[in-house]
């Protein structure tokens, strides 16, 4: 339930941010509607199984291994 809401709170404050830096490049609230609500919308779906994926413990794991491989010379 955390993950929902937390989810719904990013999209909404995305939707707002996305909006208004379009309107303000192109000076037109349909444009900026438009790209203010496409792109926060796919974003917020990445979002929500990016968060599932890190809460999941064997990918936790897995990139606590791979960060482990990495050699700094």
């Amino acid at each position: 339930m955390r993950r929902i809401a937390k989810t719904s709170t990013y999209c909404i404050l995305h939707i707002v941010v996305a909006t208004l830096v379009a309107y303000a490049l192109s000076g037109n609230w349909k444009v900026a509607l438009g790209i203010g609500l496409i792109e926060p919308l796919v974003q917020t779906c990445v979002f929500y199984m990016h968060e599932s994926a890190w809460e999941s413990r064997s990918f936790r794991e897995r990139v606590a291994y791979a960060v482990r491989q990495v050699r700094v010379f």
